[in-house]
């Protein structure tokens, strides 16, 4: 896997993840074949033969629906029963973050939690952007596999659009892919 499509799709997967598909995104989406194809079959279908707007709504009700009233996707709030999020350098994804020079702005985000997970993918888009393989592995180790993975597998059947259904499984798929050639080390640039 080269570091080029790593980069986009983490950009991707931490746009998808951070907020409600807006127009834009659901029309770029519509012009994306490639991506399409990549999501799955059943989204590609349903976003082409589906109005902007009907894609929007249904989208903004199953984002909604998912990741804000049910389960925010913030490793703190699914690894702890308190549902609490650790601020400083007490999250111990904050403290990844300033051992490996990533600085968060929070004031920058609607995005309430250091360890909400459209950023922890953008967190492993730099570390990818500046070739930190070792950091990548140990923050996928450390930080996305303990709680990614399953969160998903649960989340999958709370959604109710074939792009958010297929989402999840793609993020399972793609983690485990890169992890698999992170220790391999089958990178490329």
């Amino acid at each position: 896997m080269n570091n080029k499509y790593r980069l986009y799709i983490y950009a991707f997967l931490s746009r998808v993840m951070s907020d409600i598909p807006d127009r834009r995104f659901i029309n770029d989406l519509k012009n994306n074949d490639n991506l399409l194809e990549i999501i799955g079959e059943e989204t590609k279908e349903w976003i082409r033969t589906t109005e902007t707007e009907e894609v929007y709504e249904k989208l903004n009700i199953d984002y909604t629906s998912m990741f804000i009233l049910n389960t925010q996707p913030v490793e703190s709030f699914v690894l702890d029963a308190k549902n609490e999020t650790l601020v400083g350098l007490q999250n111990p994804v904050m403290a990844f973050y300033f051992n490996h020079g990533f600085e968060v702005n929070m004031d920058q985000t609607q995005i309430m939690a250091p360890d909400h997970l459209g950023i922890e993918f953008a967190f492993m888009q730099t570390l990818i952007y500046r070739n930190e393989e070792k950091g990548q592995l140990e923050f996928l180790e450390q930080h996305l596999f303990p709680w990614v993975v399953p969160y998903m597998m649960g989340m999958k059947s709370m959604a109710d659009t074939p792009f958010y259904r297929d989402m999840c499984d793609f993020i399972i798929e793609f983690l485990s892919s890169d992890y698999e050639c992170l220790v391999q080390g089958k990178m490329n640039g």
